[in-house]
């Protein structure tokens, strides 16, 4: 596969001073990237936000968003930005203009709730909600971005989890699993199985590192649409409980070219030189 294509990166860091709102305590940042290569450019919007309810809760919003200028097609925008309805503006002023909304909305569902429980909180929490997009690569016209969304609402952790989205800027489409191979599932589920300890998700007991396939949940690992690929493997990545215990954090499976060989599309086969 070429190499990815190289980006210069601009960034310029604008901070809003803190104010106050309904007896909440706010502070503001916008974080703005802008990133070219030739003609087409990734930009994007960073807000992150903080109120205090009263002495036993505050609330944090933190949310970031990549912008795509050269992107007109109304369905393709829709598909990158699936996570958030009733966008109508895609610029970068439009998006931020939604995530401002996003924000105040967020905070508002709270602070209108019945707050007579806070006083039963045993010491101070901060409650959040996050949602993050990263341009994993743009190559070939493939554009792969992975999403990550985190919240916290008391208990013992926070959740998070993972999407993968790969979009074809050619043909202005997510790319589907069937675009990439034709295998057959229970191949593919078994190849997944065969691999699940290639990546290790990082989890320790004591001083050593434990096996992905000693905290599985499922007998079976199945393909989701949460891939994305490189020149070497096509990657399926799995959220906290979604094939394993919390503990065992998100897992990401490789199977490679080879592995798929005589199952690869044509087309996308002729467009990805590996």
């Amino acid at each position: 596969m070429k190499k990815t294509i190289a980006f210069a990166l601009l960034s310029t860091i604008i901070f809003f001073t803190a104010c106050k709102k309904n007896n909440a305590e706010n502070t503001a940042k916008e974080i703005h990237t802008e990133i070219k290569d030739n003609q087409f450019v990734v930009d994007s919007v960073l807000i992150k936000d903080s109120a205090k309810m009263n002495e036993k809760l505050s609330l944090k919003y933190e949310a970031k968003m990549l912008v795509f200028p050269s992107i007109k097609d109304q369905a393709l925008l829709d598909s990158i930005y699936y996570y958030k309805k009733g966008i109508t503006d895609f610029s970068r002023q439009g998006l931020k203009n939604f995530l401002e909304k996003d924000k105040q909305d967020y905070f508002s569902s709270l602070k209108n709730k019945n707050t007579d429980w806070m006083g039963d909180l045993p010491n101070p929490q901060t409650w959040e909600t996050g949602s993050y997009m990263k341009l994993k690569s743009l190559s070939e016209n493939f554009l792969q971005i992975e999403y990550l969304f985190s919240s916290y609402e008391g208990g013992a952790h926070g959740n998070y989890g993972f999407s993968e989205r790969v979009f074809d800027l050619k043909s202005n489409k997510k790319i589907q699993l069937k675009d990439i191979t034709t295998i057959e599932k229970a191949k593919l589920e078994e190849l997944l199985k065969k691999n699940i300890d290639k990546i290790p998700s990082g989890t320790t007991s004591g001083q050593e590192t434990v096996k992905n396939s000693d905290m599985l949940l499922v007998d079976v690992i199945p393909a989701n649409d949460n891939f994305y690929f490189d020149d070497k493997n096509l990657y399926f990545h799995y959220s906290p409980y979604g094939i394993a215990a919390f503990a065992a954090g998100d897992i990401v499976i490789p199977v490679s070219w080879d592995e798929l060989k005589g199952t690869i599309n044509p087309q996308f086969e002729g467009r990805f030189k590996k």
